[in-house]
């Protein structure tokens, strides 16, 4: 029986992203199949953070195609931005609240109403938020500890709970291990595995191959705002001197494939609130 291929997460055809008058992404050419763990690489001003901005309907794409989560970045950017979750380089929280009411109040910023009582959504809330603490080693004290007293790598751990809280269809992480000791560490990888494990897809943006090369299923090289070069996760280890795992070179094989690409694609509630930290339609972002 046919099967009609199943749309990419993320589709950028020769797209331009402006920063000013500065083309932040000059020509991006990416495909990224759901359920896929894509990082992306690069020197500082490569285009990065701008592609992972943009792909959270945070800065506009002025020409190209742009589709992400089947929504058209170029007619409406702000209709993907309660979908997706954005982990920047800080920890995006507000200092007098609590880490629980950062949690809360990022999760509560996305939830529809819905037929639903506003007891039982709270109910949901709260699990939630609790959950998600715990699961980042954020229990207890902690939880009712003001973000503006808590360690860096709390902050961290908090912004991430943020994140597992929300339970974003696309993930989109910047440098998200900088600043971690390796307990941390291990934290974020293990939960980037969990969301890739339960469908959702991750881009994550890295200068550490030895912090990723576990979790990915492709690298993407970033230069000038351009996609130029495309490796499987066997590819890298190699080069790493380990041995390859075959595994993620055929879930990379195979995403490709689900999209008709072969090797490098070429082919409301909310509102800024500072320079450090914006809650934008959903998006808890830095």
């Amino acid at each position: 029986m046919f099967r009609t291929p199943m749309p990419p997460a993320v589709y950028f055809r020769a797209a331009v992203a402006l920063s000013g008058r500065f083309p932040a992404l000059a020509g991006v050419d990416l495909v990224v199949s759901k359920g896929e763990v894509v990082v992306l690489e690069g020197a500082n001003g490569a285009g990065k953070t701008s592609l992972l901005r943009a792909c959270a309907g945070l800065i506009p794409v002025s020409s190209g195609e742009a589709v992400v989560l089947g929504c058209d970045l170029r007619s409406d950017r702000t209709a993907v931005r309660r979908r997706v979750g954005l982990l920047g380089h800080s920890g995006a929280l507000y200092d007098e609240l609590t880490a629980a009411e950062n949690v809360r109040f990022a999760t509560c910023s996305l939830r529809s109403g819905g037929a639903r009582s506003r007891r039982s959504r709270s109910r949901e809330v709260s699990d939630r938020v609790s959950e998600a603490l715990e699961r980042v080693g954020l229990g207890g004290r902690p939880a009712r500890t003001p973000a503006g007293r808590l360690s860096a790598g709390q902050r961290r751990r908090a912004a991430l709970a943020v994140l597992i809280a929300r339970d974003p269809e696309l993930w989109l992480l910047d440098e998200p291990h900088a600043g971690l000791d390796a307990e941390a560490r291990k934290l974020m990888g293990e939960t980037v595995r969990e969301a890739a494990s339960a469908g959702a897809t991750v881009l994550l943006a890295s200068h550490e191959p030895e912090e990723t090369v576990h979790l990915a299923d492709r690298f993407v090289t970033l230069s000038g705002g351009r996609v130029t070069r495309e490796r499987t996760c066997g590819e890298l280890m190699g080069n790493l001197g380990e041995p390859p795992s075959g595994d993620a070179d055929e879930r990379a094989r195979e995403s490709r494939e689900a999209t008709g690409e072969r090797g490098e694609a070429t082919g409301e509630r909310g509102e800024i609130v500072g320079e450090r930290r914006e809650v934008i339609g959903g998006i808890h972002v830095a």
